[in-house]
């Protein structure tokens, strides 16, 4: 399975083992080839790649020490490595030198490589924390994949957070994705949060986060920012959930091995000031035991594979089993998968409610 947000070793993590071993490999074969061998052997030449590939993966002084071994066997006579002469000598050793400042340089950038993905995963778990596994009587999993290479944030966002009306999640896609798109995030879920704790309805926390949308933009001339979401509250006991989508569709309900996408009205996008004008709705879902909620970004459902067809979750989504992040993970590794090339960002939150006898 092909994983996109694993780290590239070409892109600051450490670089695997054989990258590591190699250097060593190719000048302990070079020189057991040439003491095991009757005859001289003219395979000097492949002592000049040490230096260079010891820059991969090595520091300077272990990169300086290899470039003075590969000098020492070319000028120890018992290898036999056919006669250098003192031109192929001072080559390599210009080579050796060379290969020491790269590295030099490289072991500085792959520094500030670890210093920048360290920020930008702390900036991560400020702007999108870790779902814990359960909020009062609701069990929660999330997942997060940022479009833009490079980058663990980006324009889609969910949280679930209780509060004295119940719990109430939240999960949306900001205008556009990337780094352009985190100051949006942090201001919606922040205005969600204190809501949380404010209002009666998750209505009025839409209304809410519409607002907040509106204040930020004013600012700015020519702005159109806005953002799609829902926000879900769950009534006492969990027996039942209330949604509204503002131009987004509601959460897919798994019940008894079936997917059934359920029928909510879409509102307009937060962002647009409408909220007076037309206030948003929601409808209540009644939820049995074991009924879980599926939540997914446009990333999910506009997904395409090579022919250009959507990706198929009410048909695919039945046939994982699992625990809730077995569930997500499975999705995921499905969809990547089904679609090799994302271009959107990827999110993913599943909501369980408690039977309040297991609690």
């Amino acid at each position: 399975m092909r994983d996109r947000d694993r780290k590239s070793w070409l892109r600051g993590a450490p670089p695997p083992g054989w990258v590591r071993v190699l250097p060593v490999a190719l000048l302990a074969g070079v020189c057991a080839a040439t003491l095991a061998s009757p005859d001289p052997l003219d395979i000097g030449f492949l002592l000049g790649a040490i230096p260079p590939l010891a820059v991969l993966s090595y520091r300077p002084l272990a990169t300086a020490v290899l470039g003075g071994l590969v000098l020492v066997v070319l000028s120890v006579p018992v290898f036999r490595l056919n006669d250098p002469g003192s031109t192929d000598v001072l080559t390599v050793g210009f080579v050796a030198a060379l290969s020491v400042v790269v590295s030099f340089v490289r072991s500085r950038r792959d520094a500030q490589l670890v210093t920048e993905r360290a920020v930008a995963e702390a900036a991560q778990r400020a702007v999108v924390p870790p779902l814990p596994e359960r909020v009062a009587g609701v069990r929660c999993a999330g997942l997060y994949r940022a479009a833009q290479h490079g980058t663990l944030v980006g324009g889609d966002f969910f949280d679930v957070r209780e509060g004295p009306c119940g719990v109430r999640a939240v999960m949306g896609d900001v205008q556009g994705h990337g780094l352009s798109a985190v100051a949006t995030v942090a201001s919606l879920l922040g205005a969600f949060r204190e809501a949380v704790l404010d209002l009666l309805d998750p209505e009025s926390v839409a209304a809410r986060l519409d607002r907040r949308l509106v204040v930020d933009s004013a600012a700015v001339r020519h702005s159109e920012l806005f953002a799609t979401a829902v926000v879900l509250e769950f009534g006492a006991g969990e027996t039942a959930v209330r949604i509204v989508a503002c131009g987004q569709a509601g959460p897919v309900l798994l019940r008894d091995g079936r997917a059934v996408a359920l029928d909510v009205p879409v509102g307009t996008p937060l962002g647009l000031g409408l909220s007076d004008v037309s206030p948003p709705t929601g409808v209540t879902v009644p939820l049995r035991p074991g009924d879980r909620l599926f939540l997914a970004s446009d990333g999910v459902w506009e997904a395409r594979d090579a022919s250009g067809a959507f990706y198929p979750l009410l048909d695919r989504i039945t046939g994982f089993a699992g625990d809730l992040p077995d569930l997500i993970e499975r999705v995921w590794a499905d969809l990547v998968r089904y679609t090799p090339a994302l271009q959107d960002d990827v999110t993913m939150l599943v909501l369980a409610p408690v039977a309040p006898e297991t609690r």
